[in-house]
């Protein structure tokens, strides 16, 4: 079993970046917070800053990429960008290596620092590895997989549970030029398949099994499953992550066995600027997941840049996101984002409530984390159980609290603020996407003294041009007010195309609104100026930090034999954030119990997706409201679900209107007699 054992003290403060602290008091230096300063004519406090970096983009990228980025070849294009045709160009010309950005500089000031704390699930057992540790393993991968054919412009599949080794399989890719796809350790065989079909990976990487939250689960024969649709796999790396052995077929390759043949040296890829670091599949209002591309140098800047100044990362602090390697948050704030910035990262395995509900609290008093970055479901369900699991242990090092994922409460956020942060530490309640590669608003950097206010994202980060849309494609000027959510000009950190489909980028984000980058979310702006998400404007259910579109939910549906159709909304859940309500009308030709049908579809949504997929309720329906063309009206659907009956609106148009009384009555009857799934 790799890294069973040894713990390693971590080291001192490196004097770089000493001096970074949150941006801004009226009169002070800005040079000492953000160095590259002493060069922006005219910048003198904090919303100077904001404001050059807007008005004066070409520079304030220039100088930050240059400083805070080890190039081979230095770059001589800022930015080549036109929103309305989908190009996305920056720092062209130059040429770097991410993995040295990650690992070789910080290498060569602070060996042994200690760069990731794998906190397993296993509690009281974290294992850590200095920057020295994790490079050297790092480049045995790296040379394990240019042996077996891996070549740079590859993709490889990454299936595996948050661990150091996941980590080094990431860097191990950047280091040798081939981009990587996590796919998250919790997607289905068959979710897994499409992500791999679409990627092309002829090699996948996992473990044998992961562990969480006490349980096993069988990630080898996860993949086994998958790839047997998968045609263009020709090899799967595994990693032992429990001492359970796996049957291995002809393609399998015993991982650790292999790394340890391998030199500790491996020779770094120089990449182009805008060539691809990675795939990251996301759901999308079509039934389809787009494999959105991010490329080396932008994105690892703007993590980076993201990381140090709205948590107010110093040199020495312990950062942890507890976000799963999976998804985007994992990819620029549990890796790229920390490693770039010489900091120190956990990796969380586990859950918030194993083995109790003190398991995040207990976590912060062991390892004196610094900065929290989790997710409002987590805080919803932790509220739940009360102050007791969190009084119980020392905070007094966290410094910083953040939210991610989806819009935190007012409830949760004070309770996350007031009991949890004993109301000393600021909440950055953050927005983005894995479309944007890094936070775009958040209440941080600001003035010290600014305020927060509870359950908004507040401000634009450095480089970015919020602006809201009105119905006609109008920007909106006014405050106090609401509108689509656009970004008014390219940032280094946004996703360049879908692999495989970038006339499918260009159609959702750059042609509903010409020379803008629609969010598809929706935005308050108050009275102050201030952001505040109101939610997806499409049909993209966000369930506990998990965007899944309701086509794809309906696509599995009605693959049941006994469903003839069905439609998937999402509702307002105490925990979940949102939950999925799925209306499902049964073919006339076939007797069944429609418990077994409810079975049938939970279990074909968890094999399909994901256990999450699931729906919360289920209403079986005679028939779903549709207009005349046959289309279903999911406006009425999801205001009978919201009990706002009395804004219905416009019937006419419905081939029968009565069908709306019978949802309704549907709806009453079934939450009388049933909790939800």
């Amino acid at each position: 079993m790799w890294l069973s054992g040894g713990r390693m003290a971590s080291v001192g403060r490196q004097s770089f970046g000493s001096c970074f602290r949150v941006l801004g008091r009226r009169g002070c230096n800005t040079a000492a917070v953000m160095p590259e300063a002493a060069g922006f004519e005219g910048v003198s406090d904090r919303s100077d800053l904001q404001d050059f970096s807007v008005c004066s983009s070409d520079s304030f990228w220039a100088a930050v990429a240059r400083q805070r980025l080890s190039w081979i070849r230095p770059f001589h294009t800022v930015q080549d960008c036109d929103l309305s045709q989908g190009r996305i160009r920056w720092f062209e010309g130059g040429k770097l290596n991410v993995s040295v950005n990650c690992l070789d500089r910080h290498v060569h000031t602070c060996p042994e620092r200690v760069a990731v704390i794998w906190e397993r699930d296993e509690p009281k057992s974290e294992v850590k590895l200095s920057y020295r540790q994790l490079l050297e393993m790092t480049c045995r991968l790296g040379n394990l997989l240019r042996r077996r054919g891996v070549k740079k412009g590859d993709c490889v599949t990454i299936y595996m549970p948050p661990c150091p080794l996941a980590v080094a399989s990431m860097l191990a890719c950047a280091r040798i030029g081939a981009a990587h796809n996590v796919v998250f350790a919790g997607f289905s065989a068959d979710a897994l398949a499409e992500r791999i079909r679409d990627a092309q990976s002829s090699t996948v990487i996992t473990v044998n099994q992961g562990v969480r939250g006490g349980k096993v689960i069988e990630l080898k024969k996860t993949v086994d499953a998958a790839i047997q649709s998968c045609p263009t796999v020709q090899q799967v790396f595994v990693a032992m992550r429990t001492e359970n052995p796996v049957v291995m077929t002809a393609k399998d390759v015993a991982m650790e066995e292999e790394m340890a043949k391998e030199d500790t040296v491996c020779e770094p890829a120089g990449m182009d600027s805008e060539d691809t670091l990675f795939l990251l599949y996301t759901s999308g209002s079509t039934g389809k997941p787009k494999g959105l591309v991010h490329t080396q140098a932008g994105y690892l800047l703007y993590a980076a840049l993201t990381h140090r100044y709205v948590f107010s990362y110093h040199d020495g602090d312990v950062f942890s996101c507890v976000a799963d390697i999976g998804w985007i948050t994992g990819h620029s704030y549990s890796v790229y984002g920390p490693l770039a910035n010489g900091g120190t990262t956990v990796l969380f395995e586990s859950t918030p409530i194993y083995p109790d509900p003190g398991r995040y609290w207990e976590m912060v008093q062991r390892l004196k984390i610094n900065q929290f970055y989790g997710a409002p479901t987590a805080i919803r369900l932790l509220l739940k159980y009360g102050d007791k699991w969190v009084h119980k242990y020392d905070r007094s090092t966290l410094k910083t609290l953040g939210s991610v994922g989806e819009p935190i409460n007012t409830e949760a956020w004070e309770w996350y603020h007031r009991v949890v942060g004993q109301g000393r530490c600021p909440v950055v309640d953050t927005w983005w996407q894995t479309e944007t590669g890094g936070i775009c608003i958040a209440p941080r950097p600001a003035d010290p003294d600014a305020e927060i206010v509870p359950g908004m994202a507040m401000r634009p980060f450095f480089g970015i041009k919020p602006v809201l849309m009105d119905t006609e494609g109008k920007v909106v000027t006014s405050n106090d007010t609401s509108g689509a959510l656009c970004i008014a000009q390219p940032w280094p950190g946004m996703a360049r195309t879908i692999h495989n489909d970038p006339q499918r980028f260009t159609e959702t984000y750059c042609q509903p609104y010409p020379g803008y980058f629609f969010t598809g979310d929706g935005a308050y702006r108050s009275k102050e100026g201030y952001y505040q998400i109101t939610g997806r404007l499409d049909d993209v259910i966000n369930v506990s930090g998990h965007r899944i579109g309701t086509a794809e939910i309906e696509d599995v549906l009605n693959q049941c034999s006994a469903v003839a159709e069905s439609a998937v909304i999402g509702f307002s859940h105490s925990i979940k954030g949102q939950g999925i309500y799925a209306f499902v009308v049964l073919k006339k030709s076939i007797d069944v119990q429609e418990a077994d049908v409810t079975r049938q579809i939970n279990d074909m949504a968890s094999k399909k997706i994901a256990k999450y997929a699931c729906p919360d309720y289920i209403q079986f329906a005679q028939r779903l409201p549709k207009t005349r063309s046959g289309k279903i009206m999911r406006r009425v659907l999801r205001k009978v679900v919201d009990s706002e009956l009395e804004g219905l609106g416009d019937l006419s148009t419905l081939d029968d209107p009565e069908v709306v009384q019978e949802i309704i009555q549907g709806h009453h009857d079934l939450l009388s007699k049933q909790q939800p799934q």
